[in-house]
């Protein structure tokens, strides 16, 4: 912690990181974003702790959610491990060593990055769309090769889903930059997986969502270890973001069915705007 902190009693501060996630667990689930996209630059702006601490635990958030939803949607059919394995093995080299990168550069250098590509984040999200079920394409040599295509049965059609990828290669390109942020500023990578998946390589949204919780327990699982190695995970701030988000996503999912969707998206790509804001300005010194 920082030492103009240091006069306030050491144990507000997990109470009020409770708090802070229970909240951020609610508006994750009716977002559809990971925990981890909206804790690392919110905690590591506006609480004390070194960002080092904050990005190790939005790694746990991300993957506690993903190990807990991936067998179950492996098991019903939605989520493929054949479509998942070739860019989570991509995804999890470049997080290896985004983790490394992000634990060797200084905290302001990493808090300005941060806030870069949170701003970024948030632009994205405002621009983007997202296809149910793209036009089966053409599968190019690579997807051919791999035998990337196959059939998931919708339970909400009651038919069968037939899908195939394209642009393969273009698509390890975007894991490996993903993997490599997500190692980097410990914000999992669901914010961009199910766009890749969907929009890039043409695979059907419930596949691309259902499949985007595989490769991030992979991904995330990888960059977690090392962080957890350079003893950059404390039990003061993960255990009370766990169980905060973790409530908070039992209550999101309850309100998930009468939440305008709109009103929701705006309020997360708000709450972006002003971390990464927050994040870029602490970290060139100019709001610290």
């Amino acid at each position: 912690m920082h030492a103009e902190t240091a006069a306030v009693a050491w144990w507000i501060w997990p109470i009020a990181l409770f708090v802070a996630t229970f909240a951020l667990g609610i508006v994750a689930v009716l977002s559809g974003v990971g925990g981890g996209v909206l804790f690392v630059p919110i905690v590591g702006s506006f609480f004390p702790f070194h960002l080092d601490f904050v990005r190790g635990t939005g790694l746990l958030l991300a993957l506690a959610g993903a190990l807990s939803a991936a067998p179950s949607l492996l098991a019903s059919g939605l989520a493929s491990l054949r479509l998942a394995m070739p860019f989570a093995l991509v995804g999890s080299v470049a997080s290896i060593a985004g983790a490394l990168i992000g634990l060797a550069l200084p905290a302001a250098v990493m808090q300005t990055a941060l806030g870069a590509t949170i701003l970024a984040i948030a632009a994205l999200m405002w621009r983007s769309q997202r296809l149910a079920q793209p036009e089966l394409a053409a599968p190019d040599r690579l997807s051919s090769l791999l035998g990337l295509r196959g059939t998931y049965h919708d339970p909400a059609a009651m038919r069968e889903v037939d899908w195939q990828i394209h642009r393969t290669p273009a698509g390890l390109a975007l894991f490996a930059v993903i993997g490599l942020m997500a190692g980097m500023f410990g914000l999992g990578a669901g914010w961009d997986n199910v766009p890749v998946l969907n929009l890039v390589l043409g695979a059907p949204l419930k596949l691309s969502v259902a499949t985007s919780g595989v490769v991030l327990s992979v991904v995330d699982t990888s960059a977690a270890w090392i962080y957890l190695h350079s003893g950059a995970i404390l039990p003061l701030i993960t255990v009370p973001s766990l169980v905060g988000v973790m409530l908070g996503a039992k209550v999101g999912a309850r309100l998930l069915r009468v939440a305008p969707a709109a009103t929701v998206r705006a309020v997360v790509i708000a709450l972006l705007l002003v971390a990464g804001t927050r994040a870029l300005l602490k970290g060139t010194g100019v709001w610290s």
